[in-house]
């Protein structure tokens, strides 16, 4: 059985119940550090209005070899301006591109990236996966240092692609401006318009509207990409295509009640299981291994949940013999659980008699509580294992190389998860009530984009080891687009040996860069 039968397996047990849902997990890696710049508010309480700065732009020029070839570039550090409903200027976007000298702007694709939170700025997949240059790390093991160390990054895509990465409004050096304030920005809709507004300025400023376009967003990223797709395709922004890394399409599948959670994450477990030899006759290949647990996931373990507190006693012991066996967890521990292993039980449960946790985002990480008998980590290894080496390694780059100068101090995070506004209005209508969801499901967006405009591609991308935005979770939202036959091979999958990022594994980066390169030349031509 394939990983699309399965889930088609598992939407049959599901067709009876209420629709699965997906409930805003922790903030992803990108919106942890920092603290948001306060903004001055508008003058409706006396002040003055946060004034407008002009845009403004470092362009420094670099050479790079990439692929056994010399490429010359320019990196372009800066700011835009994008507007209100009235057209007055109300929030100051900044980004860093990177494009290839003497290519034709017409034939020459162009990338615009970000990461997700939401309220996280860019520095993850900036200093990380794509650009010109990328940060050493120890992963899976917390980061020595400093000094930190950037290398020339063979894994760019800059031989296939022009790269814009954005920082999201209140993040990085963005900033509301005139009579902008942080709830102008911080919300689904409200972050969505931003983006569409700054990626039509960019084009427009740069003669970009014939150049073939792509999106390339992770974790919260991707529920921006998904409904920006089809928004700034009724802006007439054509796109070729939409990379999802780590994606979360819908934000309701934690809803009391639902065990779509459990399903989902199972197959995640038993990646995890395999990595560090929890489980009993090992089989060499991860993806077959994977494959079994996405079956019995979909299958047994799906119907024995779905039966509740009327699965008899042999029943509960067989599955849960079949839960322990794909988790490494005992039988005893799966049974008095329920059946039911919550992510920061399991992170905390199968290597608890080494006293060490597993990472959240990247379950390959080990961290260590000092309370072996907790019942959830103190912390995340994943995260705190990385986070002051990309930190440190923007600012150095941005002041050192790109010449980038402000007064401003650099926002990792906006710090507005408390405070977002998770309303959304589908982009193609319906799903929801009066038109407006009260928490995103935008595989529909994504869907409706892909009818209107059926030459759009799109690749996930999963890590394997990833329990913020599990693989197999995502793998039923995008088979539930109800794609006609034509238009579902559009959707492409790829997976990789890492987690949330997938690019921390370097092994796994440089599949994804081979893949992505397929991916680009395929859905420009």
């Amino acid at each position: 059985m394939s990983h699309i039968a399965s889930v088609a397996a598992l939407s049959l047990i599901f067709s009876t119940c209420a629709a699965p849902a997906q409930q805003p997990n922790p903030p992803n890696p990108e919106a942890r550090q920092g603290r948001q710049q306060a903004q001055t508010p508008a003058d409706e309480n006396g002040e003055k209005p946060t004034p407008i700065p002009p845009e403004k732009s470092s362009v420094t020029h670099h050479t790079m070899t990439l692929g056994g070839k010399q490429l010359a570039y320019t990196a372009t550090a800066g700011t835009l301006l994008v507007r209100d409903q009235e057209d007055k200027p109300n929030g100051s976007i900044f980004y860093v591109a990177y494009t290839l000298d003497g290519a034709e702007a017409k034939s020459r694709p162009v990338s615009f990236l970000y990461n997700g939170g939401p309220g996280s700025a860019t520095l993850w997949l900036h200093m990380g996966s794509f650009s010109p240059v990328r940060i050493q790390t120890d992963s899976p093991k917390a980061t020595a240092g400093p000094p930190f160390n950037l290398v020339e990054n063979q894994d760019s895509l800059l031989d296939k692609t022009d790269l814009v990465f954005i920082d999201a409004p209140l993040t990085g050096y963005s900033r509301a401006v005139g009579k902008g304030t942080a709830k102008d920005f911080a919300g689904v809709d409200q972050d969505l318009h931003a983006f569409d507004r700054f990626i039509t300025r960019y084009i427009t400023v740069n003669q970009r509207w014939n150049s073939p376009k792509f999106l390339i967003g992770e974790s919260y990223g991707t529920t921006r990409s998904a409904a920006l797709a089809d928004l700034l395709g009724g802006d007439g922004v054509q796109l070729n295509g939409v990379v999802l890394i780590s994606s979360i399409l819908n934000y309701n599948i934690e809803n009391p009640g639902s065990d779509m959670p459990y399903i989902g994450n199972l197959p995640s477990y038993a990646a995890a299981s395999w990595y560090f030899n929890k489980i009993q006759n090992k089989p060499k290949s991860l993806p077959d291994w994977v494959q079994q647990a996405r079956e019995f996931a979909a299958g047994p373990y799906a119907t024995a949940l779905f039966a509740g507190h009327n699965l008899s006693d042999a029943e509960l012991d067989s599955v849960a013999k079949q839960v322990s066996h794909f988790t490494g967890l005992s039988v005893d521990y799966v049974k008095e659980a329920n059946l039911r292993i919550s992510p920061t039980r399991f992170r905390k449960e199968v290597l608890r008699d080494e006293r060490l946790t597993l990472g959240r985002y990247d379950m390959r990480f080990e961290g260590e509580d000092a309370d072996a008998a907790g019942e959830n980590p103190t912390y995340d290894a994943s995260d705190s294992g990385i986070s002051g080496a990309f930190i440190s390694a923007l600012h150095d780059y941005l002041q050192r190389e790109l010449k980038y100068e402000t007064t401003d101090s650099y926002n990792p995070s906006a710090n507005t998860i408390g405070e977002w506004d998770w309303h959304h209005r589908p982009t193609s209508g319906g799903f929801g009530r009066g038109g407006q969801q009260t928490a995103p499901y935008v595989a529909g967006d994504l869907a409706g984009a892909i009818r209107k405009n059926p030459h759009l591609k799109v690749f996930s991308a999963n890590g394997y080891f990833d329990l913020a935005t599990p693989f197999f979770i995502t793998e039923y939202d995008l088979a539930h687009m109800q794609l006609p036959n034509e238009l579902r091979g559009n959707v492409q999958f790829g997976y990789y040996p890492s987690g949330h990022m997938i690019y921390l594994n370097v092994e796994a980066l440089h599949k994804l860069k081979a893949d992505l390169e397929g991916f680009i030349s395929s859905a420009v031509k």
